[in-house]
């Protein structure tokens, strides 16, 4: 279980991604980092990033994980910094650990590999599939639909099980998990062959999938996977990830968090990312 969860923790920050950017404000003369952990920069906000690992974060600042750290840098008034490193074996050892950055903006909660922030979304698997397909009312993995269906799969994910489970794990296409984004494209692939005729179907992280088809794939539905029964959960809560012991930074990112919520939001969806409500359980309801 430990195993399947550091693997979808990588996928959250990778995807996010389970990744990455923050800084503080100053009240009056003073800067808010006075009060910070010694290890955590008081002159820039520091972000530990993938430089190649789009819809989440690139070099170029095209992802929605880099809109979310442009956002609070401008509230905070400080610059933006970012480390640079594959999203892969080896990340948070070589960034954050290592006091190159602050903080991850988008890991999976729970992992102890960091001191989670307070969740600031909530998303899920989505089986994406051509809107006019026969399969475009399934809406769980067990469904009879996909019986004998081709389905692209993440390998080592946690749909890959429930796919086993259910039997469909044979005529499966599997796709990488730890690769480097900068030389290859697992979610990509997938969605080509999708488009191809290659594969019947596709799952993905709802925050690769879902923006990924916003911006390249008019013709396919994205379907949240909110219903299955057997385990393992097929939905995360996403926070940001700093050094373990850091508590007040923690709390001061906290506190940022609940400011610009809202603002964090509209960035998610503007990009196509699927929000859930916390338990999973449907769409995140807008505010009226």
């Amino acid at each position: 279980m430990r195993s399947v969860k550091r693997k979808q923790t990588a996928l959250a920050t990778r995807f996010s991604a389970v990744l990455f950017a923050l800084g503080l404000a100053t009240i009056g003369p003073t800067p808010v980092f006075a009060q910070t952990s010694d290890l955590v920069s008081k002159t820039a906000f520091r972000v530990c990033a993938d430089p190649a690992n789009l819809p989440m974060s690139d070099r170029a600042g095209g992802g929605f994980e880099n809109k979310i750290a442009e956002l609070f840098a401008t509230e905070l008034k400080m610059p933006l910094e970012y480390t640079w490193f594959p999203m892969a074996t080896g990340f948070i050892r070589k960034t954050l650990q290592a006091n190159k950055c602050d903080v991850v903006i988008g890991y999976a909660q729970g992992d102890e590999l960091v001191l989670n922030t307070n969740h600031y979304y909530t998303s899920g698997y989505v089986l994406i599939v051509p809107a006019e397909s026969p399969l475009a009312s399934v809406s769980v993995i067990g469904d009879p639909a996909l019986k004998d269906k081709r389905i692209g799969v993440v390998a080592g994910s946690p749909p890959a099980t429930q796919m086993t489970h259910y039997g469909l794990i044979a005529k499966a296409k599997g796709y990488d998990l730890m690769v480097d984004r900068r030389y290859e494209n697992p979610a990509g692939e997938m969605l080509s062959d999708l488009k191809a005729g290659t594969i019947d179907a596709a799952i993905l992280w709802g925050p690769i999938g879902g923006p990924m088809v916003k911006q390249g794939y008019p013709d396919f539905k994205v379907i949240p996977l909110l219903s299955e029964t057997t385990p393992p959960k097929l939905f995360y809560r996403i926070t940001m990830g700093v050094r373990q012991g850091e508590k007040v930074w923690e709390r001061k990112l906290n506190s940022l968090i609940r400011r610009n919520q809202d603002k964090i939001n509209a960035i998610l969806t503007d990009a196509g990312v699927p929000l859930l409500n916390d338990m999973g359980t449907g769409p995140l309801e807008a505010k009226k």
